[in-house]
């Protein structure tokens, strides 16, 4: 695998829980803020940049971090934007 920052979009959903789904999602972006890695809490989901190895390792730690506690069920939707250079969200924003 390539070293090359990629940008994630990370969205999870919470099916089944028993949990108030806000506190589900709120610890999934708390996994998100800890890791070190540079990102963006969107409405929708929030966007995370780092290598493709950095990225699964964060989704793997979000999926257990959800599943934790009383949820029994999610739905994570990831959209990954790759590249043979470097991706930032400068690059894609900075017109804006």
């Amino acid at each position: 695998m390539s070293n090359e920052k990629i940008n994630a979009a990370i969205q999870l959903l919470p099916v089944d829980t028993k949990e108030v789904r806000w506190d589900v999602v709120d610890r999934a972006i708390a996994v998100i803020q800890k890791s070190g890695l540079n990102y963006k809490v969107c409405p929708f989901e929030t966007v995370v940049e780092g290598s493709m190895t950095e990225v699964l390792s964060l989704i793997e730690k979000i999926k257990t971090t959800a599943l934790e506690k009383d949820c029994q069920e999610i739905l994570i939707n990831i959209k990954i934007h790759a590249a043979t250079r470097d991706l930032s969200f400068e690059e894609k924003l900075e017109k804006y």
